[in-house]
């Protein structure tokens, strides 16, 4: 299995579950059920998006535009790096 992030708009949090690729999660109550958490308060149909990293972290959309984030500062003071 592996491990992803759920980001839920709704309530500001971020949650990590395990779980095959074949399964998506789609609501908080999915993520919750899931990481065997309770729902705090948020209701269980508030959508949640899965985040990817890899270097870069995406955040997902419904349409097909994804807006990159750095992850982390390299803190290399290399002409290429990615704080300019």
């Amino acid at each position: 299995m592996i491990t992803y992030e759920y980001f839920c708009e709704v309530n500001g949090k971020t949650v990590e579950v395990s779980h095959r690729m074949s399964e998506s999660l789609q609501t908080w109550g999915d993520v919750c059920q899931k990481a065997n958490l309770p729902l705090n308060g948020t209701c269980e149909s508030a959508p949640v998006e899965r985040l990817i990293s890899g270097g870069l972290l995406f955040k997902g959309e419904s349409s097909n535009k994804k807006s990159q984030l750095p992850m982390a500062d390299p803190g290399c003071g290399r002409s290429n790096c990615c704080r300019h």
